[in-house]
């Protein structure tokens, strides 16, 4: 399960989710919102969730009793991940107390980084000083051992001995993180960032701070398992290892995707109207949240799952390659990009036969990596794959 949480102190100069600086004062009608569509979804039978995450926007703002409210009406299984999105300056031990009390099992800090001029030049607001100030309050509530923190590299401006200051900076907190995910900064349309090319990020900075960021990472125990995201063994987010597997998910509040798997292999996904008011709105009408709606077919299925699994360390079987591949894949192992690699043990994959993933080098290039991998449609193109719904 998602719950999407739209409200913002402050909106980031590079941010194009869906999420406002000035509607806070709707929060209580929007959890009571939110609290009755999940509601309807449990009397409809929605299964019950092996994981949930609120985000945003910023989960944070919401006060400790509007969240973990959201939380009780939510059906979990046992040993469920619960993950939060938090601001540092929001952190306190009383909020993530009553967060742990009430089921969160990790937190994620959106940290991004920890030099004042980048933080400044990305439009954020809190100061380094907050994160260690924010870890130690997770520690209080049980929760120190299981964060999370997010870092964006690619700010104009940023050197990499800043960069390289704020990935040692994180490292050195106390406890450190569990896990790390590490985004390069886009220049989204309809943003400030995307409305000012002076402070686009720059191609060849961003590939040598990702490599510096993996190399770091991996010497501190760190083990890659997707292209931005590295966690230390036993510590990677269950709720999106779900996402790119295209397993099944239930999104609440404004804005919020989901998708389910059907029995002929074929897929829905459908998402909820985008502004808080609309939804609001929708909800007290009783028409219900969903702004629009797409079956996904057996061939969009299928690129979409080599797109996704081509980004994770177990990567995509060789069997699973449309067919005309071969010798794409010849060029890619070539040129460093891809690697082979035996499937292993694991029941789920092993009978699919050998694998390729991504190397480092292939990572700085998945997109293209993928393109080819998919022939010159950038779409399944058939072959000998047989999926079975997942």
């Amino acid at each position: 399960m998602y719950v999407h949480v739209p409200f913002c102190a402050h909106r980031c100069d590079y941010c194009a989710f869906a999420t406002w600086d000035d509607r806070s004062g709707l929060a209580d009608e929007y959890v009571a919102a939110v609290r009755r569509e999940i509601g309807a979804a449990v009397d409809a039978g929605l299964p019950v969730a092996t994981s949930v995450f609120f985000g945003g926007g910023t989960p944070s703002r919401l006060t400790a009793e509007q969240l973990t409210s959201i939380l009780e009406v939510v059906p979990r299984a046992a040993g469920a991940e619960v993950s939060v999105e938090c601001n540092p300056e929001d952190a306190d031990a009383d909020r993530l107390a009553a967060w742990r009390r009430a089921g969160v099992t990790r937190v994620s800090f959106g940290v991004q980084s920890m030099v004042p001029a980048v933080l400044a030049s990305l439009g954020r607001r809190h100061s380094p000083e907050a994160v260690p100030r924010a870890v130690e309050a997770a520690a209080e509530a049980g929760l120190g051992g299981s964060y999370s923190v997010d870092l964006i590299f690619g700010a104009v401006g940023e050197s990499i001995e800043d960069w390289d200051r704020s990935v040692q900076s994180v490292l050195a907190l106390d406890p450190p993180p569990a896990h790390v995910s590490g985004y390069g900064l886009i220049a989204e349309p309809g943003t400030p960032l995307g409305a000012d090319p002076a402070r686009h990020p720059e191609a060849d900075n961003q590939a040598d701070e990702y490599e510096l960021l993996d190399e770091t990472l991996e010497a501190a125990g760190y083990s890659w398992y997707e292209i931005s995201n590295w966690a230390r063994p036993g510590a990677a987010c269950r709720h999106n290892q779900l996402y790119w597997a295209q397993g099944e998910y239930r999104g609440f509040g404004c804005a919020a995707h989901s998708h389910e798997v059907r029995p002929d292999a074929t897929a829905r996904r459908w998402w909820n109207v985008r502004t808080p008011e609309r939804y609001l709105r929708c909800m007290a009408e009783g028409t219900g949240p969903v702004g629009g709606a797409e079956i996904l077919g057996a061939d969009q299925r299928a690129t979409e799952a080599l797109e996704l699994a081509v980004r994770t360390v177990s990567g995509v079987a060789l069997a699973d390659l449309p067919d005309g591949a071969e010798r794409e894949l010849e060029m890619l192992v070539g040129l460093g990009l891809v690697e082979l690699f035996a499937a292993g043990a694991d029941p789920l994959t092993a009978h699919r036969g050998p694998r390729l993933r991504l190397t480092r080098r292939g990572r700085l290039l998945a997109s293209e990596v993928t393109l080819h991998l998919l022939g010159p449609s950038g779409q399944w193109s058939g072959g000998s794959r047989s999926r079975s719904p997942t």
